[in-house]
């Protein structure tokens, strides 16, 4: 029913975008035009179903065109089917020993100006077709022979053109249930319709047994090295695109992750079986991904049927596509070719500094080819990188003559910076106090040496330098004679002061075995943590001034101020078995919580009161379980009483409690609720909810994903006031 519902509706858009855009990739590679709904119906039904996406759609790619058009006039189309299969043979190997992720080390940089240098030389080699003439080999023979194609254009060819162009830039100021037909398909319509209508003279495609008309790949004859690049380069953009793809739209729907490794095994199967068949080579396409999104896609059933229909539409309606003017497909790849060019993708690339990057590999896929261009704007973005391991900047400056120099290092302390690092450092005149803050995330042992050297000269010079690391104590290690990493790197992982106990991995001393962990934890707070927040604590020691009121339960996994990222001064908490709130002059009496309640809305005027419960809670557990749990336990079963009104309501809600867990996890839930009721039996608290002044706020913690969810109060007038579940918590 969920594949009825959203998913056949969703295939049936995509479907309507794929086939022009099949026709149209397939025309400006030079290969038959029926290779394209091939290469779209396998990527479809078998990329779709193998691969590691649940959204995303497989097919021909743009991207490919250059190098299958270069294949097809060096090799011929049967032998490019070959090295399509070959290229997805490689595909399956390097998804199976799990080499997906090296993918993304790509600079993105490189990929979309790969993608802008194919699409102009598609745009400039289609706009040939579109004046009536012929591509050339080369963009620059394109680009040369275009004003005399100009001077001897063909009227109606030029027209449909126009035309098409028109049509797919109106389109999207069209109401809204108008652009529910896809762009594309109503530009080759419109064209189509209007050529026949006006008898124009125009060049139709024609698919009449070109898809049953099959012959077998060949062997490719000529140089195997050169033969091989093609296979690896076919494999390499294919597999690139696919993935990044998969990457993209991850952060489009909130269904499953995509499985990389599998992905790239299921494009490889792909490319293996479209070579077979004839078809061109297939990718993850974000243009079609894209669209199947905001169709409503769930599943990876939308993309398989979607290739369903392409190959119902090419065995059984081929014949309609004799009516779309070759001229349309050729303004649909102009139109397409230019559109590569994306303003935003230039502005987050200007935003990381690598518009070099960008501008080399577009210029080097134009001028050269693609195989050139794509290693000229690896080659630059490693020589970028290289050159920023080699920014160090000193920032210094001195509040009066004769005073404190403060000087700020940051960046990466590395040999490459050194020289720069010195001459700064250097400059400092001697005899003056110098307070040196390391704001830097690595530092080897040339720019320790160089900055050491420069220290003990300084100081032996009379000068004065205190070094205060504000991340990780690279310098303090190395010069105590310790390995050059800090106590934070991830070499020895125990700095993260928030890890518990059991997570440290620290080798105990025989000091320490016999030392209580609390003694062992406070050296580590004076040692580390006491520096960096005695002077929050010194603006604290005469008055606190918290918001906010934290009832929680005393379990030892909550962490409150770890679970809301507060810190000294922020939380006024009580905690107790449970996080319960006895109701105001409840028996039996606590005064306790009433007392905290009391304080905190009368003395210290918090703004907000918060109860967070959590799942898995032990004394949710024994409620349900029953008194036996608690037998031999009597203060603990009079404190639960509190508990009773939270279990009633589970009943009333008529949750299943023969389920444990999902029983338990209701309860929990259901208690928050019940707290923030109860609440509202003093007097004080509920004068000032009333009033606008406080709020009150109900917090879950799931311990197993690590979330916090929003549980709201339950309202008098909302839907849960008939005793039944709270909805899912909201996720914050």
């Amino acid at each position: 029913m969920r594949t009825l519902r959203h998913d056949v509706p969703a295939s049936l858009v995509v479907f309507l975008v794929a086939v022009p855009l099949s026709l149209g990739v397939a025309l400006a590679a030079g290969a038959p035009l029926a290779a394209g709904l091939v290469a779209a119906a396998v990527g479809g039904i078998v990329a779709g179903r193998l691969g590691g996406s649940v959204v995303q759609v497989s097919g021909p790619t743009a991207s490919l065109t250059v190098v299958i058009a270069g294949l097809v006039t060096t090799y011929g189309w049967r032998a490019t089917c070959l090295i399509t299969i070959m290229a997805g043979g490689l595909q399956l190997l390097l998804g199976v020993f799990k080499a997906a992720r090296a993918a993304l080390a790509v600079s993105p940089a490189v990929v979309h100006g790969m993608l802008a240098g194919v699409g102009i030389i598609i745009a400039l080699a289609q706009l040939h077709v579109v004046l009536g003439g012929s591509p050339q080999q080369s963009a620059w023979a394109n680009l040369a022979q275009l004003p005399s194609q100009i001077l001897d254009m063909h009227g109606h060819k030029v027209m449909v053109g126009i035309l098409t162009v028109t049509v797919l830039l109106v389109w999207g100021r069209m109401p809204k249930h108008v652009r529910a037909i896809p762009a594309a398909l109503a530009a080759l319509l419109t064209a189509a319709v209007t050529a026949a209508a006006f008898e124009w003279n125009v060049t139709r495609i024609d698919l009449s047994g070109a898809i049953t008309a099959w012959a077998p790949p060949e062997l490719p004859s000529g140089d195997w090295q050169h033969i091989a690049m093609g296979v690896l380069l076919v494999a390499l953009v294919a597999g690139a695109e696919s993935l990044l793809c998969c990457v993209a739209t991850d952060g489009m729907h909130t269904g499953a992750r995509s499985d990389l490794d599998r992905e790239l095994t299921g494009q490889g199967v792909a490319n293996m079986l479209s070579g077979v068949l004839g078809g061109l080579p297939v990718a993850g396409v974000i243009v079609r991904s894209t669209t199947n999104i905001q169709a409503g896609a769930r599943t990876r059933w939308s993309a398989v049927l979607h290739g369903v229909w392409v190959l119902l539409f090419a065995l059984c309606l081929g014949w309609t596509i004799k009516l779309i003017p070759m001229e349309a497909l050729a303004a649909l790849l102009v139109f397409i070719g230019i559109k590569t060019i994306s303003l935003g993708h230039l502005r987050k690339v200007h935003g990381h500094n690598e518009v070099p990057v960008y501008v080399i590999t577009m210029s080097g896929v134009i001028l050269v080819g693609l195989a050139e261009g794509v290693l000229a704007g690896l080659a630059l973005a490693a020589l970028l990188a290289l050159r920023r391991l080699t920014r160090v900047t000193v920032d210094k400056r001195q509040e009066e003559p004769g005073g404190v120099m403060h000087t700020t290092v940051s960046g990466s302390l590395t040999f490459l910076g050194v020289p720069r690092l010195t001459q700064e450092l250097r400059a400092i005149p001697p005899g003056t106090a110098v307070d040196l803050d390391l704001n830097i995330d690595f530092m080897d042992n040339a720019a320790f040496d160089a900055l050491h050297s420069w220290r003990l000269d300084h100081e032996r010079l009379g000068g004065t330098v205190t070094v205060d690391e504000l991340h990780d104590e690279w310098y303090s290690m190395a010069a105590s004679g310790g390995r050059m990493f800090p106590a934070k790197s991830p070499p020895k992982a125990p700095g993260r002061w928030w890890l518990p106990w059991t997570h440290r991995r620290r080798p105990l001393t025989a000091a320490a075995a016999i030392e209580c962990r609390l003694a062992q934890g406070t050296d580590e707070f004076h040692k580390r943590t006491a520096p960096l927040l005695r002077p929050v604590f010194t603006q604290l020691a005469t008055q606190q001034r918290p918001s906010h009121l934290f009832l929680t339960c005393a379990d030892s996994r909550v962490v409150p101020s770890l679970i809301t990222s507060s810190g000294p001064g922020d939380l006024f908490t009580v905690r107790n078995i449970g996080n319960l709130v006895p109701c105001s002059g409840a028996e039996p009496r606590d005064d306790s919580v009433a007392a905290a309640i009391e304080y905190a809305t009368g003395v210290l005027k918090v703004h907000t009161i918060t109860v967070c419960g959590h799942s898995g809670c032990g004394a949710m557990a024994a409620l349900l379980q029953g008194p036996a749990t608690t037998e031999g336990l009597p203060q603990l079963t009079r404190w639960l009483r509190h508990g009773h009104p939270s279990l009633d309501r589970l009943g009333e809600s008529g949750q299943d409690t023969t389920v444990e867990d999902a029983a338990l996890d209701a309860l929990c839930r259901l208690n928050i609720q019940q707290q923030l009721e109860n609440l509202r039996t003093y007097r004080k608290v509920d004068e000032q909810v009333r009033a606008g002044q406080l709020t009150l706020v109900g917090l879950y913690f799931h311990i197993g994903s690590a979330r916090v969810h929003h549980v709201p109060p339950r309202d008098a007038d909302s839907p849960a006031s008939d005793g039944s579940l709270p909805t899912e918590p909201t996720p914050l």
